[in-house]
């Protein structure tokens, strides 16, 4: 196991704390130097800490590295993720040769109910959104995972149907989070969700939200926006530890509810 060092501090009984991570399926490396990372990516989940907890690139089954790796878990990634206590949401973006991939949402909080949406824009990548209403402190609060496309016209149009469904799913009034890895870097996106009420934390010193790529962050793919929760503060664990289990590093994201 890895020796993590978080410092994520103590948060007020209001506050809530959601963390994204792309966590590349578990393993790093390539060919047969590959490592099987899902061991320490379980301890890395519990030390953030965090009530929600949006994951993507997760494995509910892979054949061929379930072979490979003789430590490989028994149970589907999201639920051996989950640390003691948390829910586990899981629903499939892409179907491969042999296996499957998607996202994932971790909660302390219970589980009203879930849903996936296709929103893959041609067939080359195959993505989609996890809807899941999660009551907190008495009150529904709706969040949605996301993994966006790599071809900055497919973002654009993935927003529009991620628009859509919000319109379609999310009651006006109530808070919504819209978390995950957008692959993208630039204005558009965050201008268009601006336009749908949806807003982040705005970091003084933007590089250090960096997530990607882990090793040496240069830009930041991993976003947590909301609509109808005041955002407090934003944190990227850094280290060896870190860089080592991911291609991205995780963001953590704090709200006052």
């Amino acid at each position: 196991m890895h020796s993590f060092t978080t410092a994520l501090g103590q948060r007020a009984s209001n506050t809530l704390r959601i963390a994204t991570y792309n966590i590349h399926k578990g393993v790093q490396g390539l060919g047969p130097t590959r490592r099987l990372e899902i061991h320490n990516l379980g301890e890395a989940v519990a030390q953030l800490d965090a009530d929600i907890i949006c994951l993507q690139e997760v494995r509910k089954l892979h054949r061929r590295e379930a072979q490979f790796f003789a430590h490989w878990p028994a149970l589907p990634q999201a639920d051996f993720l989950a640390p003691e206590g948390y829910a586990a949401v899981y629903r499939t973006n892409a179907v491969t040769r042999h296996g499957e991939h998607g996202n994932a949402l971790l909660t302390r909080w219970p589980v009203l109910g879930h849903q996936h949406e296709d929103i893959s824009d041609h067939r080359f990548e195959q993505r989609g959104l996890l809807h899941v209403e999660l009551e907190i402190q008495g009150a529904a609060v709706h969040v949605i995972v996301v993994h966006l496309g790599l071809i900055p016209g497919s973002r654009i149009r993935q927003i529009h149907r991620l628009h859509a469904f919000m319109e379609r799913e999310v009651p006006g009034g109530s808070p919504l989070v819209v978390a995950g890895d957008f692959n993208d870097w630039g204005q558009q996106i965050k201008r268009m969700l601006a336009g749908q009420g949806l807003h982040e934390y705005e970091e003084a010193v933007p590089h250090r939200a960096f997530t990607y790529p882990a090793r040496l962050p240069i830009v930041q793919l991993d976003h947590v926006y909301v609509r109808g929760l005041q955002p407090l503060g934003l944190q990227v664990p850094r280290g060896r530890a870190w860089w080592r289990m991911s291609d991205h590093l995780p963001l953590v994201a704090e709200f006052k509810i």
